[in-house]
């Protein structure tokens, strides 16, 4: 069991994925392991592990983005192979953090939230902390809206895991 909640570890701290992804593949790594067929529910004491788990290794980059990325990308911008990429996610970054500001105006923090919480393709931690980390966040208050958009995408991916949208739009098509 240990190696399939390193797998989910790890996944859950690739950028990108996150624990969007590494939630379902825990799910099923677990379900796998445990033999159970599809229409059983994993037992709740996997599903809360799973759940930590991801998020744990969701986090453990947040710091390391926060203090360093932005340097780094500033100090490559003008490298010669690296260049072109730090100064698309410098753009990219800045953009993301710009558009987040404007939508949410002073409440910079609840978009923060919301942007790293709702679980679609190119928003989560890795991309919420270079934004913050752009837009000159405190520490402190990116450190929590991450964590607590982390805690929200968790949630709305175990929720999808289980099939209970599938389940609530199906009641909605009868």
């Amino acid at each position: 069991m240990f190696k399939y909640y390193l797998i989910v570890f790890l996944i859950s701290m690739v950028p990108l994925i996150e624990l969007r992804g590494a939630i379902p593949v825990g799910f099923a790594l677990i379900q796998r392991a445990l033999e159970l067929e599809e229409s059983q529910v994993l037992p709740p004491f996997y599903i809360v592990t799973i759940y930590i788990t991801a998020i744990i290794g969701n986090m453990i980059p947040v710091p390391v983005i926060y203090f360093f990325a932005r340097k780094f990308l500033e100090w490559g911008q003008d490298k010669r192979y690296i260049g072109k990429m730090c100064t698309f996610f410098l753009v990219k970054g800045k953009a993301a953090g710009e558009k987040m500001t404007s939508k949410a105006g002073r409440g910079v923090f609840v978009g923060l939230l919301l942007f790293v919480g709702i679980p679609l393709p190119g928003t989560g931690a890795w991309t919420g902390t270079l934004a913050a980390s752009l837009l000159d966040m405190r520490k402190r208050d990116t450190a929590l809206a991450v964590m607590l958009g982390v805690l929200l995408a968790g949630l709305i991916m175990m929720a999808g895991s289980f099939g209970l949208f599938t389940a609530l739009f199906s009641l909605g098509g009868k």
